[in-house]
């Protein structure tokens, strides 16, 4: 299997309801396991991470009249970092979204210089991150061409299948 088929194979697992799959094909042997697979395994003294969307917002309830929400009720940093875009960002924009879960890596390795920065212009194919899954490193390359207008996520930060990673003008 090449690094493409291992790509997309991983893609459809993710929009399915399997909780492992495994691949034997000669010596090559691959097994992928989910967050379902996790949970079934889970005993009630094991802890368990749970992973939430960026672009949801923290659920609690309204304060009462008179009450301010800040006070209230404690929004956490990734909270913060996931607000909505300003209102000034054009909806003419494009957004270049992870094919996969993992952990987004702006530059091949800690020393070298990042992919991408904002203002450079990007064609259909080129690399614009990393994101590594499995301990897989997988470069992602664009599906549009245009000008980086904005980064979304940190270096190292997780992300979800189709979470939004840089907008990109088309007409840049």
């Amino acid at each position: 299997m090449n690094f493409k088929e291992i790509q997309d194979l991983i893609k459809l697992i993710n929009k399915t309801n399997l909780s492992e799959f495994k691949l034997k094909d000669g010596e090559f042997e691959m097994t992928i396991r989910t967050d379902e697979y996790h949970k079934m395994k889970a005993t009630p003294a094991t802890p368990q991470v749970i992973s939430v969307p960026a672009a949801m917002p923290p659920a609690y309830a309204p304060a009462p009249a008179g009450e301010s929400t800040a006070a209230s009720t404690p929004v956490p940093a990734a909270a913060k970092e996931a607000a909505p875009a300003p209102a000034e960002e054009s909806t003419n924009y494009i957004e270049v979204k992870s094919p996969i879960v993992g952990t987004f890596y702006r530059s091949p390795s800690p020393e070298k210089p990042p992919y991408l920065k904002v203002g450079d212009t990007i064609a259909v194919g080129d690399v614009v991150c990393i994101v590594e899954a499995m301990k897989l490193f997988n470069e992602i390359e664009s599906e549009i061409s245009g000008k980086v207008v904005k980064i979304l996520l940190e270096d190292s930060s997780p992300v979800e299948y189709d979470q939004p990673l840089f907008l990109v003008d088309p007409n840049g």
